[in-house]
C-alpha cells in the first residue's frame, strides 16, 4: 500500500534531523523535507501555502486564527524555543541602562507581529512594568531594506508603529542612534562589527534568563508545525502520526547530546551545559504536547491579545488539531 506523500519545510534543527535523514519515518507518510531559513519558510507558507506542512511563527499563526482564518491547523510540536532577554539591543547613544529607561524610546522591530518581539514586550511588561504601548515602534528590514509585515495589521490606536525608510536598515539605525533599542530574533550585524555603538540591555543574559525561568517556569515557544487545512481535513490521521515522529526525532537528538565518547556538537563543554540544563529545567526541558506547555501557551496568547494582535485571548483548545490533545492508554 502506498504512503501519503507530504512535503515539510523546516530549518535544519538537531531535533528534526532524524526526519530529514530518514532515521525516523512518520507512520503512513512518505515525507519530503525541505530545509529552508525560517524567514523564507514563513513567507512562502503564509503568502502562498506552498507546502503541505511547515514550521510557522506562533504569532503569525495566532494572528490568522484571531481573524477567523482556517488555512492552517497546528501541531503541538515546537521546533524553536528561545529565551529572549539576550535579544534586546540598545544604542550606546540612547542612555538606556535599565529596562525602565525604555519608556518613551524609539524601538526597532523587524515586524511588530514577530513572535520574538511579542515575548520580549510581554516579559518586559510582566517582569519590569514596561507597558507595550509606552514606546514608539519602527519596523523594517534588520539587515536589508524593504522588509514589510507578512500579515497586514490593524493595531489599536494606542500602539505607535511606523515603517522605516525604504533605504534604511534597523541594524544601521541602531548603531547610528536613529533608534534607541531593537527587539529582534537575530543579533544585528552592528552588535559584532561596532561593539562600542551597540550592546545588550542585559549583558549577563544567561543569569537573567535563568532567574526568569526559576520564577515563571516558562521556556518561550517561538514556532509550531502547521499543516495546510485542506490536507489535514482529508487525512485527519496525519496529525497524530507526525506528532509521534517529531517526538521520536527529538528523543534521538536529546540522547545524542548525552554521548561523552565523542561530542555531537563543537561546544567544548557540551556535557557540562547539558547537566546544568537538566538540573535547572528538568530531564525533558523541551517538551512537546499541549499539557506540558499549557502555561507557556496561555501566557503567550495573553500577550498576543494585550499587544493588539488578536481581538481576544485565544483558547488553547482552538490552537491545535484535536487528535493531538490526548494519547491512547492500555
Amino acid at each position: 500500500m502506498s504512503k501519503l506523500p507530504l512535503t515539510l519545510a523546516c530549518w535544519n534543527y538537531d531535533r528534526t534531523a532524524a526526519l530529514t535523514d530518514g532515521r525516523v519515518s512518520p507512520e503512513g507518510i512518505d515525507l519530503n523535507t525541505i530545509v529552508l531559513d525560517v524567514e523564507e519558510t514563513f513567507f512562502r507558507m503564509l503568502r502562498h501555502r506552498e507546502f503541505d506542512a511547515a514550521e510557522m511563527s506562533l504569532s503569525s499563526y495566532c494572528v490568522g486564527l484571531g481573524r477567523g482564518g482556517t488555512d492552517f491547523v497546528a501541531l503541538p510540536v515546537f521546533p524553536s524555543r528561545f529565551f529572549r532577554h539576550s535579544c534586546i539591543f540598545v544604542s550606546a547613544q540612547s542612555g538606556i541602562t535599565t529596562p525602565a529607561d525604555l519608556v518613551g524610546k524609539r524601538i526597532g522591530v523587524p515586524e511588530y507581529q514577530m513572535t520574538a518581539p511579542v515575548w520580549i514586550r510581554g516579559i518586559l511588561q510582566d517582569e519590569f512594568g514596561i507597558e507595550p504601548a509606552s514606546v514608539h515602534y519602527f519596523s523594517g528590514g534588520e539587515e536589508t531594506p524593504g522588509r514589510a509585515e507578512k500579515l497586514k495589521l490593524n493595531l489599536p490606536e494606542r500602539f505607535r508603529l511606523s515603517p522605516i525608510g525604504p533605504g534604511q536598515t534597523l541594524a544601521r539605525m541602531l548603531a547610528d542612534g536613529e533608534i534607541d533599542a531593537l527587539y529582534t530574533a537575530r543579533a544585528p550585524s552592528t552588535f559584532y562589527s561596532e561593539p562600542g555603538a551597540v550592546r545588550r540591555l542585559f549583558p549577563d543574559f544567561v543569569a537573567e534568563e535563568q532567574r526568569y525561568f526559576g520564577k515563571t517556569g516558562i521556556f518561550p515557544i517561538m514556532h509550531v508545525i502547521a499543516l495546510r487545512r485542506d490536507i489535514y481535513d482529508r487525512n485527519r490521521w496525519i496529525a497524530r502520526s507526525l506528532l509521534k515522529a517529531f517526538a521520536q526525532a527529538k528523543a534521538l537528538a536529546q540522547a545524542e547530546l548525552r554521548s561523552s565518547a565523542s561530542l555531537k556538537t563543537m561546544l567544548p563543554w557540551q556535557i557540562a551545559m547539558l547537566e546544568q540544563t537538566t538540573t535547572t529545567m528538568g530531564e525533558d526541558w523541551w517538551p512537546y504536547g499541549v499539557d506540558a506547555n499549557r502555561a507557556v501557551l496561555e501566557t503567550f496568547t495573553r500577550y498576543h491579545h494585550e499587544q493588539g494582535l488578536s481581538p481576544r485571548q485565544l483558547a488553547i483548545d482552538e490552537l491545535f488539531a484535536p487528535e493531538t490533545f490526548a494519547e491512547y492508554v492500555i
